[in-house]
């Protein structure tokens, strides 16, 4: 558990990231996967049968024993609390209500944000679509780990803590690598989620708080749907920067594991994206692909090649236009 990992940097690459000329190659063979983008329609439905699953859940905790608020926290509420976090990525790409209602999604996703208990939809929105545009941007994309945690977390034992501790790396590392005036948006997500959690505690005490907050916490670290943080992008072989992921898990996670699908088409929605490789296998049938996200978390963490520093960065050229 003490072995050390061989890199001592990221993959650096002078080239631009190949989903852009992918998706024109492709747009450009089968243009009707234009007619798969817009909004998906059923989205804002299944979002609400979520939550409202999420709130009987805080409901039935409140006169639980504590052991079994713990066990229930892990192996449901850290399910749908992950999947959550998943919807909104879903709507921070204008899925739910179109583009054409930019702030609908954006207050959908407040609303969505509600049960994970962590105010953060208003800034994932800024951030992730930075990662589309600058995929691997150096100083842009807070998707690739500090070289903190690319220099600390270089043996097994302390991968695995990595693992474990994604949720607050990922809450830390754009005050790192990329910080931002704080907006209104945020400070309305910010103040409408300390409202329900302090509501939250005035109805059913404490125990569906730690629940909801316990939830989040764990299912995004050492937790088999959180396989594809490392899955996506930590660069399994030389030279490729984006990997999907074709099974059964995407039922739970709107289809995230289609992920170079996602990244060469971000506005076709997470349930048409199996349609875009079956109007084009050719482009996607030989790419690097997974079958099993804990099989991913065992292979980062055992394998000595692999450590937060296995992520291609690039230096951006030209005009930087972030959100």
């Amino acid at each position: 558990m003490g072995n050390q990992v061989a890199r001592e940097d990221f993959e650096w690459v002078y080239t631009d990231q190949p989903h852009a000329d992918r998706r024109k190659e492709i747009l450009s063979k089968y243009p009707e996967i234009k007619s798969l983008m817009g909004p998906d329609h059923r989205l804002k439905w299944i979002v609400c049968m979520m939550l409202g699953i999420q709130f009987l859940a805080f409901y039935l905790v409140k006169d639980l024993e504590w052991k079994w608020v713990l066990f229930w926290t892990y192996a449901f509420g850290s399910c749908i609390n992950h999947s959550m976090t998943l919807a909104i990525h879903e709507i921070s790409h204008n899925t739910a209500f179109g583009n054409n209602k930019a702030m609908w999604n954006r207050y959908f996703a407040m609303f969505a944000n509600l049960p994970i208990g962590l105010p953060y939809s208003a800034s994932f929105k800024r951030y992730h679509l930075d990662h589309h545009r600058y995929l691997g941007g150096d100083g842009i994309d807070v998707d690739i780990p500090t070289e903190f945690e690319g220099w600390f977390f270089c043996t097994r034992f302390r991968k695995f803590i990595w693992i474990i501790l994604q949720p607050l790396f990922y809450a830390i590392r754009p005050l790192c690598i990329n910080p931002k005036p704080i907006t209104q948006l945020e400070v309305i997500n910010t103040a409408c989620q300390l409202a329900f959690n302090v509501l939250l505690y005035w109805l059913w005490g404490s125990k569906p708080v730690v629940y909801m907050l316990a939830g989040s916490m764990l299912g995004m670290g050492l937790h088999p749907i959180s396989g594809h943080f490392i899955a996506e992008h930590y660069m399994f072989l030389k030279g490729h920067e984006t990997y999907s992921y074709y099974g059964s898990l995407n039922l739970l996670t709107f289809n995230v594991g289609y992920h170079n699908e996602h990244h060469d088409f971000p506005s076709i929605p997470g349930r048409r994206l199996p349609l875009v490789k079956k109007i084009a296998p050719e482009y996607y049938d030989d790419l690097p692909q997974y079958t099993s996200w804990v099989k991913v978390l065992y292979d980062f963490i055992m394998d000595d090649t692999l450590s937060p520093y296995s992520r291609i960065k690039r230096k951006l050229k030209g005009d930087v236009k972030q959100e």
